[in-house]
Order: structure tokens, then sequence, then C-alpha cells
């Protein structure tokens, strides 16, 4: 069936197609504009477990969700697919991550990992795995833009998304990233682990295309990553105390926006860490952190982000770990099909 016949004959009403791709919609990837790659991957987690899950979780949460944008009309005609989850990376992760636990448990007990041979392959190991997912992200992100699709990153933990923005650098000279987070994420190999989830964002700072790191709801970082962030230049970050002690003393939160906004370029990269939330919406992500945005919130910062002219050139969710009550789940699919409409929006 053509496209146009797909569309002529969805019902965006009715109930989400189980046989049809996320949120039910009748796409596949190749027809799709927007291409999410879920990457399963949760091996350097430091607290609580669960966020291999989500893909999965999210998906099926989906076809629960409807389709009507507010900020976006017809907004299910865009064009969004979901690759199958791969069960590969998933399986291997989860091998890893029983070695990581062991590891973590060892050096919290005092071991030293220059005089442990055991300690010091396990970290080999690790590593080197982290880089292949690198480089298979990298490669599946790559040969998608080749095709002119817009990609996205639907997480795992928040390592998960450097190959994608490896693969947009290749293409873009220079460009952005406006990060929502509860934490900076701008450790040096966090316990020793060179693509930990909380180094993502020294990790993308390597990248020379990327020109501006604008950071929005940091509330839990360390003395290493406030020197980080007060010396380098292209780092902005609007840390959450500072935020809610501007809207207690009057100013609205339409004109923080236009502050943090007015920071970053033409071209921007969206990398959204669910703990950036109020943790009452994700009480089951891995390292919850109290205070943090609103959903609206946050979509009102991207929907001004969209208006101003900016383009979304790809974007990441991350750290969503379902639950026993898939609360989570329900949040991340949401967040997600906003996220994706506003970055399609942003590209025409």
């Amino acid at each position: 069936m053509s496209l146009n016949n797909k569309i002529k004959d969805f019902d965006p009403n009715g109930l989400g197609d189980l046989n049809g791709n996320i949120y039910g919609l009748p796409f596949n990837t190749d027809e799709a504009k927007l291409v999410i790659i879920p990457v399963p991957w949760e091996v350097t987690v430091s607290y609580q477990t669960g966020t291999a899950e989500a893909p999965e979780a999210i998906l099926e949460a989906s076809y629960q969700v409807d389709l009507y944008d507010p900020f976006v009309p017809d907004a299910w005609k865009l064009g969004i697919a979901m690759s199958e989850v791969n069960q590969h990376i998933k399986l291997k992760g989860a091998d890893l991550r029983e070695n990581a636990e062991l590891y973590i448990e060892k050096l919290s007990q005092g071991f030293k990992l220059e005089h442990n041979h055991e300690l010091q392959g396990i970290l080999s190991e690790i590593n080197q795995a982290c880089t292949e997912l690198n480089h298979w992200l990298k490669g599946e992100s790559s040969a998608l833009l080749n095709q002119k699709k817009v990609v996205a990153v639907l997480g795992g933990d928040h390592s998960t998304p450097l190959g994608l923005i490896q693969a947009l650098a290749d293409k873009n000279p220079s460009f952005g990233i406006l990060h929502i987070d509860a934490h900076a994420d701008l450790r040096e190999a966090y316990e020793g682990f060179e693509f930990s989830h909380a180094s993502i964002m020294y990790n993308t700072i390597k990248i020379p295309q990327i020109s501006h790191l604008v950071q929005v709801g940091i509330r839990d970082y360390c003395e290493a990553e406030l020197n980080l962030i007060q010396t380098d230049n292209r780092i902005f970050t609007f840390f959450d105390r500072d935020l809610k002690q501007q809207q207690y003393k009057g100013k609205n939160w339409a004109e923080i926006c236009d502050s943090i906004i007015s920071l970053l370029p033409n071209n921007i990269y969206l990398s959204f860490d669910i703990d950036g939330l109020d943790p009452k919406l994700c009480p089951n992500t891995g390292t919850p952190v109290p205070g943090g945005l609103e959903l609206e919130q946050a979509l009102f910062l991207i929907e001004k982000l969209v208006h101003s002219g900016r383009k979304i050139i790809g974007f990441d969710l991350n750290e969503v770990a379902p639950g026993s009550d898939e609360w989570d789940a329900n949040v991340g699919a949401r967040l997600l099909y906003r996220l994706a409409n506003m970055c399609l929006i942003s590209n025409q």
C-alpha cells in the first residue's frame, strides 16, 4: 500500500494498531521521516537498574497514547517509526551488567583498581563493549541520515546516544546541545568507565563540532563538574535551584526560557534525561533527585525553541525505567511523542 493510501485509511481517533509501529502508526522505518533507534543498554548505571527495559515498555505504552498534539496539527501524519529492539545488544548488556555490579561493589569496598587484575579485566571488557556499541549506533545513525531521515535514540541509560551525536557531527559543521537533566554528566570516566552514563556530556564536548552545551534543571553534581562548567566557555548551566529562585522572585518561565534559548545556535541536538523532570513523573528512574521540571514546563521550553526558528537535528530520551506499575513508561511514551513531533516541525 502506498504511503498516501496508508494515511488516507488510518483512523487517528481509533485504537492503536498493535500490528503497526510505535503509537500504532502505519509507517515503517523506510517510509517514516523520523526513525527512533532503541538502545536497551544500561551497563554502567551506578544506582537502580531498569532502563534497558524502557524501549519495549515505551513501545507497549505507546498504543494508549492519543495522537492529537495541541502544538502540531495532524502530528501523526508527519511519519514516525521505531526500529526493532536489538535483542543481542540487550542480552550482551545484561551479561556485562553483572560484571559491572561486581566491579562497582569491590571499588566501594576499598579494592584498588591499579592492584587488582580482575577489576582491570572487567573494566577493559566493559570499555571495549561500550566502544563497540558506540560504533554500532554511529553506523546505524549514519545510514539513516544518508537516507535524509531525522534520527532519535531511545535508551537505555544516558551513555547510549553518543554514537548518534558522533554521526551528526560528521554531517554538521557546528551545532549545540540542549541538555535537560538532574545531573551535569560531566564526570571524566566515572568509576573508570570511559562511556559512563555520568560522562555523556564530558564525552560530547570532546567533539569539535559541539559549539555550545546548554544544561537545564541540573541539581546533582560534583565539584569537578562545577569547575569544568565555570572554566569551559562553551558550557552554560541553568541549575534547578537558580531557576526556582528566579521564579520565586517574580521572573516568569517564558522570560527564563528566552534567556536559555538565546545561548543556543541555530542547529540543536536535544538530549533529554527523564530525571530532569520532577521524580513524581519518573519514580523508577536510575538516579531520581528531588526538584526538577514539570512535563509541560519542559515542553514549553522546547516549543519556544521551535518557535524561535531553531532546528532540532536529532534527539534522545533516556533513563526511563518502567517499574512494576509502568507509570514511567506511560510518561515516557507521551514525552517521546511530543519531542518527535516538535523535532519534525523544526525540520520543515
